[in-house]
């Protein structure tokens, strides 16, 4: 990946890249995340929130909105299923 797209938070992400920032072996969950139009930072906040970050952040006082909610959708989905 590109140092120079990656410094760009508001840069949007290839298919590849994606892949790289979420990581596992699941293209169409990659797909459903590039077609959020999501940007790198916002791949990241979501990122951050799904490993749980969002719990010391106060989920409560700032819920997440927007592309960064519909890519936190996609990545904790199958945690919702367990």
């Amino acid at each position: 990946m590109s140092e120079r797209r990656r410094r760009e938070p508001h840069a949007r992400p290839t298919l590849s890249e994606i892949a790289e920032l979420v990581g596992g072996d699941d293209p169409v969950r990659h797909l459903r995340i590039l077609k959020t139009g999501a940007t790198f930072a916002e791949i990241e906040q979501a990122l951050a929130w799904a490993s749980g970050a969002g719990d010391v952040l106060g989920e409560e006082e700032r819920p997440l909105s927007g592309r960064v909610a519909a890519v936190y959708e996609i990545l904790t989905e199958d945690a919702e299923l367990d």
